[in-house]
């Protein structure tokens, strides 16, 4: 396996796989600190980010790599240079490369093209970083993950589809609740659902925050609106996804340990409370920590092809 461009490329095992070299870089975060010494690995971000563009740089760093971001502008793609191309060259240069874009089509013509490994670091269709470490962050909070629900509720996009497809392989029940026309898409909740199924779990696709919620050991939000939504579109998606806000009542539902979390950045008053994303029951900043070492496990892993891949 060469790429990870969504959750769905991996198996039950790399899952497994990943989640412990993830748990051993936060015991020892310089183990493989030789890996990329004397070597680059780009980070092309089209989009603004915080926790994705600084977890990534310093993953690299802890490998013995050099970090070096690039945007839009500071490239030739705007100049007309195919994605191809730019892959090839990149793959001179460097070890891996981790791209953070609006299209999956473009992502997939980069891994395409390269020589190297290329990692999806967020798409418009999913976040598989995210998911390792929102799985990473479960595990070390309850001590194991088969058998546990996780509920998502909200808009079923890029991170609820990687959620979906991550939590199924690893033998959890997913909960999904989204309003008529927000549910997850592109194949996740059918390949979470099998998936799922041979690992003695289930998912459940709702429109009912409170069946979703009951349960379950976690109770996961994202936010509502996008940058450059136009007015109209904001006002109509805040409308249909007010219902699912994540509150003290609807946490109520869950189970009596159940925990809260968020990929971030969140919007207090929206998509979640401020009494539940700054309490006790929040793992939401957990969360943020454990992109750094679940990164790290990626890199590692597909720099060292330890990653089997759905054959």
């Amino acid at each position: 396996m060469k790429d990870l461009l969504r959750a769905a490329d991996l198996s039950g095992d790399d899952v497994t796989l990943l989640l412990r070299l993830a748990a051993d870089f936060q015991n020892a975060p310089e183990s493989a600190h030789d890996l990329l010494a004397h070597r680059t690995v780009p980070m092309y971000f089209a989009k603004p980010s915080t926790r994705t563009r600084l977890s990534t740089a310093a993953a690299v760093a802890r490998l013995g790599g050099t970090p070096v971001a690039v945007g839009p502008d500071e490239l030739q793609l705007r100049r007309g240079e195919t994605i191809g191309d730019t892959a090839r060259v990149m793959g001179a240069y460097a070890a891996a490369i981790v791209i953070r874009t609006f299209a999956d089509a473009d992502v997939a013509d980069l891994a395409a093209a390269a020589p190297i490994p290329v990692v999806n670091a967020l798409t418009d269709g999913h976040h598989p970083l995210q998911a390792v470490a929102d799985l990473l962050t479960v595990q070390e909070h309850f001590g194991h993950l088969h058998g546990r629900r996780v509920a998502y509720l909200g808009d079923g996009g890029n991170v609820a589809r990687s959620l979906m497809e991550a939590a199924a392989l690893a033998g959890m029940d997913v909960a999904v609740a989204t309003p008529p026309g927000y549910a997850p898409a592109g194949g996740a909740a059918a390949f979470a659902a099998a998936e799922a199924g041979r690992r003695g779990g289930a998912v459940t696709l709702t429109a009912d925050p409170v069946e979703a919620v009951k349960g379950a050991s976690v109770v996961y939000t994202d936010v509502w609106l996008s940058m450059g939504d136009p007015d109209a579109e904001r006002e109509r998606r805040v409308a249909a996804l007010e219902p699912y806000r994540v509150d003290e009542e609807l946490m109520a539902h869950a189970r009596d340990d159940a925990v809260f979390m968020h990929c971030l950045p969140a919007h207090r008053g929206q998509e979640v409370t401020a009494g539940v994303i700054d309490g006790p029951r929040s793992l939401a900043f957990r969360q943020a920590a454990n992109r750094l070492p679940a990164t790290q496990a990626v890199l590692y892993a597909l720099l060292t092809r330890r990653l089997e891949g759905r054959r």
